[in-house]
Formats: C-alpha cells, sequence, structure tokens
C-alpha cells in the first residue's frame, strides 16, 4: 500500500490542489450565486473522486486495492453527479449534501491513516483532514442556514486547510524512502 501511496505522492498532491483553488476561490468570489457555488463544488467533488479512483486501481507489487480509496472516490463522483443533476436544489440541501461529501470522506480518510501507522510516518496528516472533514460535516449540520457568506467561507476555509494537509501529506511520501533504496552518487572530476 505504502509503494503505491510512494509512487503517486503526485495524486494526492493534485487532490489537495484542487481543495486549496476551491478554497480560494470561495474567497475570491463571495458573491458567488448557489448554482455557481454547486457547479464549482460538483467540479472538485467530480475531480477529487476520480483522483481517488486513480489511486485506487494503481497496484503495488502484492496487487493489492485500496478499497477505502475506492468507496471514496465512488463517493465523491455520486455527490458531483447529484449536485449535476439536481442545480436548482436549495442552499439548505446544498449545505447537507456537502455536510454528507465531507463526513463520507472524512471516514475514509482515518481507515487510510489507521492503515497507514505503521508504514509511514506523517500517516497522522491524513488522520487530521479526516476528523476535520467530520468536523466541518457536523458544523454544516448544526448550523445550515448561518448565512450563505459564513457557510461560503467556512467550506473555503476548510478547503483550504484539507487541501493543505494532502498537499503536506503527499510531499513527505515523495521524499519517503524505503530501505532498498539507494543514493546514487556521481563521481567527482577529476582534472
Amino acid at each position: 500500500m505504502i509503494l503505491v501511496m510512494k509512487q503517486n505522492w503526485w495524486m494526492l498532491a493534485l487532490r489537495g490542489l484542487a481543495g486549496v483553488l476551491f478554497g480560494l476561490a470561495t474567497f475570491i468570489w463571495p458573491g458567488v450565486t448557489l448554482l455557481a457555488l454547486m457547479t464549482l463544488f460538483g467540479v472538485y467533488a467530480l475531480v477529487d473522486g476520480i483522483l481517488a479512483l486513480i489511486a485506487a486501481f494503481s497496484r503495488d507489487t502484492e496487487r493489492h486495492r485500496w478499497w477505502a480509496l475506492l468507496a471514496e472516490g465512488l463517493a465523491g463522483i455520486a455527490i458531483a453527479i447529484i449536485t449535476f443533476i439536481w442545480p436548482g436544489i436549495t442552499a439548505f440541501g446544498l449545505v447537507y449534501l456537502i455536510a454528507f461529501w465531507a463526513f463520507v470522506t472524512g471516514i475514509f480518510e482515518i481507515i487510510t491513516a489507521i492503515r497507514l501507522r505503521r508504514e509511514i510516518t506523517g500517516e497522522w496528516l491524513m488522520g487530521l483532514a479526516g476528523v476535520l472533514s467530520i468536523l466541518f460535516a457536523v458544523l454544516l449540520a448544526i448550523w445550515p442556514l448561518a448565512g450563505a457568506l459564513s457557510v461560503l467561507w467556512l467550506i473555503g476555509a476548510y478547503a483550504i486547510f484539507f487541501g493543505g494537509l494532502m498537499i503536506a501529506l503527499a510531499f513527505r511520501l515523495r521524499g519517503r524512502r524505503e530501505p532498498g533504496d539507494q543514493i546514487h552518487h556521481t563521481p567527482a572530476a577529476v582534472h
């Protein structure tokens, strides 16, 4: 499993970048309409889901598949499809849709972190991202009508923080050395 993540560190980085860009867009354009927010969220959930599926179907030398990433990817794509099929959904419905997506994503991120705890250092970043996702979902469920702007900023802040954690984990995986890795030195030039 760790080999798959190490080889595909860039997918985590892309997922993180998509989150950061989505979050920044919510702060740059706070007057965004509900339809535009739904479309933006749908695109983000679709990209995130596709990248999770790609990672799930990447195989390591033992040919294990990562079922948690598979489920997370399918959930993201399903939520994206729902946002595109029913664009007239109310703000209340959108908030609960986003809360459900964040909750499901958080559960699978915690499962992934638990599975990684013996294989890498820094797995806590994914665990923290999972906890953050669940807390975000709970806050949205408790205060769904707290005001469009405050919900929008909460969504943006979550996406930026979550994306930053995913990017940090990706670069930590990229720099991870396996016991069998060798450092190649080029001989010094002889004069």
